[in-house]
């Protein structure tokens, strides 16, 4: 076996149906053995007659371990569920929902509707930056022109029509990641005083929404990338960038497009990549920290669609 990664092959010998899962899944949120999700109660907790179903003796709730995560009342089985998981953390620019349900035997639809679950779990709340941090935003859209006549809205280039995403990459570190209505400086400056720990020394570039950042909060060096300078001293904005063109190039190249409405889920599934599911890690250590992550998220169709 490789020192940091598990195969397909591999993974199908670990986990080669719902009750091997199950077991897994059991060990990982349950170490201590089986809890109520209701009242957190761990004594007085007896099994039912199918295996992996629970009762708590003391509030009287029947349980199972998807109680109370994204997985509650999905038909889809755990070891289903579980490939789906290690396709997210180890496909680098994501995964269609075509692709996964030829990969593990379900429509179109429902493969839809579990990776949006799963990006909901990858939106897991993190300690702020500090440290080093570089801030930029980007645009996600497609370009006016490529697209067709009654579709322009004829208000110029560059950043017309398209939504705003604002990132923050601590050096050595974690990222965080998130839409924003505008690029003014009450929505920037509020995004980083939401996620960068005071003290901290922050990188932008010369954009006037970052400009009065420095002094009190933070140590602020800016980039100007007006003259085509694009790294000064420390300043530079190059790791955040790099964030930006995998981000983009899945957007694009997998996904193809992706609403404003739903850009939030898919911008936790790419910056939990990059976290937790950070390629130095081990797979399997991977697959834990997504597993971890699953609790108390639920999101129901009627969510997602609505």
């Amino acid at each position: 076996m490789d020192k940091i990664t598990i195969s397909t092959f591999q993974l199908f010998q670990m986990f080669p149906d719902r009750e091997s899962a199950r077991v897994y899944f059991e060990s990982r949120l349950w170490p201590q053995g089986a809890r109520c999700p209701v009242c957190a109660a761990t004594e007085n907790i007896t099994t039912r007659k199918r295996a992996g179903f629970y009762r708590c003796n003391q509030c009287h709730e029947d349980f199972t371990v998807c109680t109370g995560t994204i997985f509650e009342r999905s038909h889809v089985p755990l070891h289903k569920w579980l490939y789906a998981m290690y396709l997210l953390v180890t496909a680098r620019k994501g995964i269609s929902s075509l692709q996964l349900s030829k990969q593990i035997g379900v429509t179109q639809k429902t493969a839809w509707f579990m990776l949006h679950r799963l990006r909901e779990a990858c939106g897991s709340h993190l300690d702020k930056l500090r440290g080093l941090v570089e801030i930029d935003e980007t645009f996600i859209g497609g370009k006016e022109i490529n697209k067709h006549a009654h579709k322009k809205l004829n208000m110029g280039r560059g950043a017309v029509g398209k939504a705003i995403v604002v990132g923050m990459r601590e050096r050595g570190g974690n990222t965080i990641a998130m839409p924003l209505e505008s690029t003014s400086a009450a929505s920037l400056q509020a995004a980083v005083h939401s996620n960068v720990a005071v003290g901290s020394t922050i990188f932008s570039d010369d954009a006037p929404g970052y400009v009065g950042l420095g002094g009190l909060f933070f140590n602020h060096q800016t980039v100007n990338h007006t003259a085509g300078i694009y790294r000064d001293g420390q300043a530079s904005t190059n790791g955040i960038e790099s964030v930006w063109a995998v981000l983009k190039r899945g957007i694009y190249g997998v996904y193809h497009k992706v609403s404003k409405k739903h850009l939030r889920r898919y911008v936790d599934e790419f910056t939990f990549r990059l976290n937790a599911g950070k390629v130095q890690r081990h797979t399997l250590d991977r697959l834990d920290s997504m597993i971890d992550a699953v609790v108390g998220k639920r999101l129901t169709f009627a969510e997602l669609i609505a």
